[in-house]
């Protein structure tokens, strides 16, 4: 019955949870998505933290979208052996999440430290934070445990399945029975991750400025360069 709370409803919750979420907060609360940039009141830290952060997670979500959706069959199709496929991934996506969590750590850093930054943070950014690094530091913690540490596993052949299982309306719990505890961490983690997706700043992700393609010029008046440079003159102006 736990497992298929766990593996079968809360998967299926999140979902709805996922896409109703940004519905309403597109429907309700359009103007509030935004990232609430906080760049003009500070950049050093940003200029490094941000980069670090985005492309790290940008090869990890990469990553996780070739391990969980594609099928092994699918890349020893294409030549990729299973062998030569796991030592890429384990250390691309080792170094990829050392990367993020270096990025987040400074990102988080700046936040607390800086103080018209912090002065800008709401509950729902440290909540959204706390479990972003809750997902990175388990995701990271399985991979070195598992694969440096460890004697390896290979998770294409019980998670990825299950992950497509949901997906197919035809979940199979049972493959997450005997699957490490830091994976299912890690599993969970993301799925809390993605229900508080649609109330926090993780929603630009999902939206790209298409509109600015088809926007009207905007028109700016040129500001008069005598204004500014003549002394003003004493007395009464006429009146015409």
């Amino acid at each position: 019955m736990t497992a298929v709370l766990l593996w079968v409803a809360l998967p299926y919750v999140t979902v709805a949870v996922f896409v109703l979420g940004h519905y309403w907060r597109y429907r309700y609360d359009k103007f509030g998505w935004t990232t609430r940039s906080s760049q003009l009141y500070e950049s050093r830290l940003l200029r490094i933290g941000s980069p670090l952060f985005h492309v790290g997670i940008l090869i990890v979500l990469l990553g996780h979208v070739g391990g969980l959706i594609i099928p092994d069959s699918w890349t020893e199709a294409v030549g990729i052996g299973e062998t030569a496929y796991h030592v890429v991934a384990v250390i691309l996506g080792t170094v990829a999440g050392a990367c993020t969590l270096a990025g987040l750590a400074i990102l988080i850093y700046r936040r607390r430290t800086v103080g018209p930054v912090f002065s800008a943070t709401t509950r729902n950014d440290k909540m959204m934070y706390a479990v972003l690094t809750l997902v990175i530091v388990l995701g990271l913690s399985a991979t070195v445990a598992a694969n440096l540490v460890g004697g390896g596993y290979d998770y294409r052949e019980t998670v990825s399945p299950w992950f497509r299982s949901v997906f197919s309306l035809r979940p199979k719990a049972d493959l997450m029975e005997d699957v490490p505890i830091l994976f299912k961490l890690h599993a969970l983690s993301a799925l809390l991750l993605f229900c508080i997706w649609p109330f926090t700043r993780l929603v630009h992700m999902l939206t790209a400025p298409v509109g600015y393609l088809t926007r009207p010029y905007i028109g700016y008046r040129s500001r008069d360069e005598r204004l500014g440079t003549t002394p003003p003159r004493r007395g009464w102006e006429r009146v015409p």
